[in-house]
């Protein structure tokens, strides 16, 4: 019941998924703007997505799966899976 609690008070945090992936993706135009480099918004993707895998429940079958992948995964394969979700939402 706790770790359900805390998942919930989380995405109260984050908002729904669909207006997350649209702020991080003006996020990382911003970061771009102010000229951040390709390295280093991977590698605060890379961040993100331990804090995400650590932090936020999944809510649907893709999110665990995701979640899942990134768990087992080297980090040279978190920051493929970065590198990709940085694609979708940029």
């Amino acid at each position: 019941m706790e770790k359900a609690k805390r998942c919930l008070e989380l995405m109260e945090f984050l908002g729904d998924w669909t207006t997350w992936r649209k702020n991080l993706g003006e996020a990382l135009r911003v970061g771009k703007q102010v000229g951040m480099s390709d390295e280093e918004i991977h590698a605060a993707a890379v961040k993100i997505g331990d804090f995400l895998a650590e932090k936020v429940c999944p809510a649907t079958k893709e999110e665990e799966l995701l979640k899942e992948m990134w768990e087992v995964g080297t980090p040279e394969e978190r920051r493929a899976i970065a590198s990709m979700l940085i694609k979708m939402v940029g």
